[in-house]
């Protein structure tokens, strides 16, 4: 689809940009949840290894309580702890599942990996169930593998 291609163009653009890296993800959370209506919630996520927890980074949609999870905890500490993408058709039928938002169906969690070590991650939620498909799989990761060469 030549949606996920112009996303990826616009996000690459965004990330090869000279802004921080604070406002290169915040740039391509607001761009996601904008050109996405499925796309309810976007965010980042940035590890603290030795901790081996999860700090709430920039983010486009509603305010979250989940500002620090844990490595294991929900499904962004399994992608976290296991340095793979999980999207999730059904949150409701997920046992690690944390509710962010009452109307959450589905979710995408991709994780940032640089030199083998996950430094973060982005978090997508969306009020649809099964809103999620290999293409946005495929761009998120992309846009993760990118934003890995900036991320200290």
């Amino acid at each position: 689809m030549s949606i996920y291609k112009d996303l990826l163009k616009s996000s690459l653009e965004i990330i090869h940009s000279e802004n921080s890296v604070v406002d290169k993800m915040q740039s391509v959370c607001d761009l996601l949840t904008s050109e996405l209506d499925y796309y309810d919630w976007s965010g980042f996520y940035m590890s603290d290894v030795k901790k081996r927890v999860l700090y709430l980074g920039p983010y486009s949609g509603e305010t979250t309580d989940h500002t620090i999870i844990p490595y294991g905890k929900g499904i962004c500490g399994q992608a976290a702890e296991t340095e793979k993408t999980f999207l999730i058709d059904d949150v409701m039928a997920e046992g690690n599942y944390i509710s962010c938002n009452i109307n959450v169906k589905s979710e995408i969690v991709v994780p940032i990996l640089k030199n083998g070590i996950v430094v973060g991650q982005i978090d997508i939620d969306s009020n649809k169930a099964s809103a999620f498909s290999t293409d946005d799989q495929y761009m998120l990761e992309k846009i993760c593998t990118e934003l890995a060469l900036y991320i200290e």
